[in-house]
């Protein structure tokens, strides 16, 4: 951000911002100062229409999970989120949302992480399980990246004796190395890393429409779920 916001004082062709640790303030005031500077957004959705942005397609990852968690039984689903502010340029709870009321779920309880890191995620799930009878609780727990995965799966695990995924089902984001790792053996979504930075390498080079585009990954299934 330090890098965006003194972007006056360098010589570049095009600034690209990723993923979600920034806010749309930053893009606005960024586009004001220089606003002959090609600017692009990665692995999120742009709030903005003059800016474009190479993301994964949440509609289409969060149709793939839906699909695969309501063909194993889950029928009570909860979502653990980053930051509000920066979580809703990634799109991936309205859509899990939207997947679940299409099969007649409407409750889909929210939990807000404070950061997008395993420690937020503890101290958010260990609030609501603390907080809610068992029997009332969500059977999987959606989570907004594989860090949120991964420290929701620790709390479960360790912090209330929770098998995971016969007591409660966790799954995450991006497919981070460490959660094919045994100790979480977390199902995971891959984003089309590749295929997104060629996208936004021809866009950048002007071999591509300057339009927002967004890719399919890949549901990568293991034993969380």
């Amino acid at each position: 951000v330090n890098a965006l916001m003194n972007v006056d004082q360098r010589q570049v062709d095009a600034a690209i911002l990723f993923g979600t640790d920034f806010k749309d303030m930053k893009l606005h005031e960024t586009a004001a100062r220089r606003p002959q500077l090609p600017l692009y957004v990665l692995a999120r959705d742009s709030t903005i229409e003059s800016i474009p942005s190479v993301s994964c397609d949440s509609a289409i990852a969060m149709a793939e999970i839906c699909a695969h968690l309501w063909a194993r039984g889950y029928r009570r689903p909860g979502f653990m989120t980053g930051p509000r502010t920066l979580s809703t340029a990634l799109g991936r709870r309205r859509h899990f949302v939207a997947e679940w009321a299409a099969r007649g779920v409407t409750e889909v309880p929210l939990l807000v992480s404070g950061s997008y890191d395993r420690h937020a995620a503890i101290a958010t799930l260990q609030a609501y399980l603390t907080c809610t009878p068992a029997a009332e609780r969500f059977d999987v727990l959606m989570c907004e990246n594989d860090a949120l995965a991964m420290g929701a799966a620790d709390l479960a695990r360790s912090g209330f004796g929770l098998r995971v995924p016969q007591d409660l089902a966790i799954l995450g984001f991006d497919d981070y190395e460490q959660v094919s790792a045994p100790c979480y053996d977390l199902t995971s979504y891959r984003q089309p890393i590749a295929a997104m930075v060629e996208a936004l390498v021809q866009m950048i080079e002007g071999k591509a429409p300057q339009q927002s585009l967004a890719l399919p990954g890949e549901l990568i299934l293991r034993g969380s779920t």
